[in-house]
């Protein structure tokens, strides 16, 4: 009998999708990264879409933040501008102080 243990049903995935309680902490922190990234200087929606679009359902930066209200897109000289609302910038400053 070979010492070697069989893993249980379902172990063999990567831990992030074993608990959702780890995916929305990751979600949470990702949040945190997109408000800082935009706070540095003004970006536009097809950027912010480049850089933070993605295929995994379980990844909805854009969507909760959007929904948080931390961000805002605005027409500004016929581009779409996304800006950290007032909500973003204290949601920023209380997790992630300067």
């Amino acid at each position: 009998m070979s010492s070697h243990t069989v893993p249980q049903k379902g172990s063999l995935r990567p831990p992030l999708l074993r608990n959702r309680g780890n995916v929305s902490q990751v979600v949470d922190n990702l949040i945190l990264d997109l408000l800082e990234w935009l706070a540095r200087r003004e970006r536009t929606y097809e950027e912010i879409m480049a850089a933070w679009r993605t295929s995994c359902p379980k990844l909805t930066v854009w969507e909760d933040a959007t929904d948080q209200g931390l961000v805002d897109v605005r027409r500004e000289s016929g581009r779409a501008v996304v800006y950290v609302t007032s909500e973003g910038l204290a949601h920023l400053s209380q997790h992630r102080p300067a």
